[in-house]
């Protein structure tokens, strides 16, 4: 069993009646903070003074809408749309549904690992500490080439919808725009980068908001053309499930079944919260309320966004394999202007979603380093706590999204979701395990799970569950190149070379390192616990209705 280390640390005082921590306050905790884990994980002040730490710069309000918007990116807006196009609108509301729930089992599990050991680049600290280190290896680096993959991804959407305007554009020079503006966002401090990421999300937020309702008033005839649309794109072109390769039910049931991979991908990045426990204010209060969270997300954004469409854009359209769906609505409504704003937005979505990833890589880097499986130049940062050299090394693979300007922006596009959606299936399936050992961990180091800041219910059949679902997805992800007359090289490779990349990882580091399951009764619970459990941040407390109601926001 680890031991706890006596560290001290200054303490702020719980009766504060701020809103929110002032900048003066956040500074005072990150520095203080910062001092006290930096000693705690690095054992003596000269690496702390040398190396620097991460420091705790994001506060609830970054937090809380990093949750509920920070990776929605290109999926929902614009893929979604060959999702309707292949399999029909049920079926892509059943697959959005299905995986989202195993997405929630996945993320309580993270949640209550979490709250209990916030720490920067956490996923793959807690496959380290509770599986075994070259778990921790491998889902660090596998995590970071996702997030490396995911910048890639979206810019590479951006080029796509760029097009809209003219299909003569050449993406080249928008691709290098959101590299130079994503950079700039993440190099100079934690906090800017959480503004950032508040003001992006705020307007996907609200522009989806916008839709649904813009949805429901289309729907009822409130275009200009007048038009009671209902639900008649359910039945005309129909089905509303579609046959995919074979026929009858077993064609409807791959339909759905290629749904669900693409809700992977939709999905892919949710995780990044837990990520930035290890930089956020008063963590054990606000990673719960942003886990909890997510099912609002999940069922307004993803299931009542893909309903929408449903009812807006005919599952035949050929343009929803190179457009978005919202703009064909808008457009075919005959609203004018509106489309272009839309489009826009849009762009701006994929600008949010590659400055998250951009952030989650340098944090894995920052992570695996802490464990001796990365460079120890990725744990330098600078004086406002932002590891430089992560996010550089990061930043330097976008230039492999300026391969959409010679292959193509939508088959480049397709090329990195593909490789994301198993990059991010495997750090699911790496969590879950993880998490059961955790549990057994608690369970032989006689901790109480209810003394858990937070405890997830219905374990550990939640947990089994979703590492079962994912694993089933990772298998059969590629289905399609084994059917009769479908067989493509490209299209198994880019199915399935995620899988041995990471077993090769997995396994090169076990035999370079021999290292060996960590047993329960010795995983490290402890290592960083003590100077986060002394640290006390300031109580907020609302003065007004309307702070009230801010509060209960973030």
């Amino acid at each position: 069993m680890g031991v706890e280390k006596e560290t001290e640390i200054t303490t702020q005082s719980q009766n504060s009646s701020e809103d929110e921590p002032s900048d003066k306050q956040v500074g005072e905790v990150s520095a203080a903070t910062t001092l006290g884990e930096a000693l705690d994980v690095y054992g003596n002040a000269a690496t702390a003074e040398e190396l620097g730490y991460v420091q705790r710069g994001l506060k609830s309000r970054h937090l809380q809408f990093m949750a509920l918007g920070g990776t929605i990116g290109t999926g929902l807006f614009l893929g979604i749309g060959e999702a309707f196009l292949m399999s029909g609108p049920l079926s892509v509301i059943l697959g959005f549904s299905i995986t989202g729930v195993a997405v929630y089992a996945m993320m309580v599990c993270l949640g209550e690992m979490t709250t209990w050991l916030p720490l920067p680049g956490a996923i793959p600290q807690y496959c380290t500490r509770y599986v075994d280190p070259a778990m921790g290896f491998a889902v660090g680096w596998n995590n970071w080439y996702l997030s490396a993959i995911a910048i890639c991804t979206e810019i590479s959407a951006a080029a796509v919808l760029v097009q809209f305007w003219d299909d003569q554009i050449t993406p080249a020079a928008w691709i290098s725009i959101i590299i130079v503006v994503v950079v700039c966002l993440n190099i100079f401090a934690v906090s800017i980068y959480g503004e950032a990421e508040f003001i992006f999300a705020a307007i996907k937020i609200l522009t989806i908001l916008g839709l649904l309702i813009m949805s429901f008033i289309l729907d009822l005839g409130g275009s200009p053309t007048g038009d009671r649309l209902g639900f008649r794109y359910w039945t005309n072109p129909g089905p509303v499930m579609r046959e995919v390769v074979a026929t009858g039910d077993a064609g409807r049931f791959l339909g759905l079944f290629s749904t669900l991979i693409f809700a992977a991908f939709s999905y892919g990045g949710v995780e990044m919260v837990a990520l930035a426990a290890g930089e956020a204010v008063d963590p054990r209060k606000n990673i719960p309320k942003a886990v909890k969270r997510l099912f609002w997300r999940i069922v307004i954004f993803y299931v009542l966004g893909s309903l929408a469409i449903s009812v807006l854009v005919p599952s035949n359209d050929q343009e929803l394999g190179s457009a978005s769906p919202w703009v064909i609505a808008i457009r075919n409504a005959e609203i004018r202007v509106l489309p272009s704003i839309i489009n826009a937005v849009i762009i701006t979505s994929a600008f949010s979603s590659a400055n998250a990833f951009l952030y989650v890589g340098s944090r894995y880097l920052f992570g695996l380093a802490l464990h001796h499986q990365a460079p120890r130049i990725f744990l330098k940062c600078t004086s406002r706590g932002v590891p430089i050299y992560g996010i550089a090394f990061t930043a330097m693979w976008s230039g492999l999204a300026y391969t959409a300007v010679s292959a193509g922006a939508s088959r480049v596009f397709n090329w990195f979701r593909t490789f994301g959606t198993v990059a991010a299936l495997l750090t699911w399936c790496s969590i879950c395990v993880a998490y059961l050992r955790f549990r057994r961990a608690l369970q032989q180091q006689g901790v109480d799970r209810n003394t858990l800041p937070f405890k997830s219910r219905f374990q550990p059949y939640t947990a089994w569950v979703a590492l079962c679902y994912f694993s089933v997805i990772i298998l059969f992800n590629g289905w399609q190149v084994f059917t009769k007359g479908n067989w493509s090289t490209q299209g198994f490779i880019t199915s399935y070379i995620g899988v041995p990349i990471y077993f090769v990882m997995y396994l090169g580091w076990k035999f370079w390192k021999r290292t060996s399951l960590v047993k329960p009764a010795e995983a490290d619970l402890w290592t960083g616990k003590a100077a986060l459990d002394a640290k006390v941040w300031p109580n907020k407390q609302p003065r007004n209705f309307l702070e009230r109601i801010w509060l209960w926001i973030v």
